[in-house]
């Protein structure tokens, strides 16, 4: 069976960055699952997303503000 993770993870943290939002705005993007995440192998606690998921939101949250 293939592992459907993606190789391109960043942390919530810097995905907050690139979409400009709050830590609240995060946590709910990832709670309605707008955004898949993944445990951090090293630190189970940290949630890793991907890069590729975080870009394509990018136009639609431009068009929303």
């Amino acid at each position: 069976m293939m592992d459907s993770t993606p190789t391109d993870l960043i942390s919530t943290t810097e995905a907050q960055h690139l979409l400009g939002i709050s830590r609240p705005t995060m946590a709910r993007l990832l709670k309605d699952e707008v955004i898949r995440h993944f445990p951090n192998p090293i630190d189970r606690r940290v949630k890793l997303v991907s890069k590729a998921e975080v870009e394509a939101l990018k136009p639609k949250r431009a068009e929303a503000a």
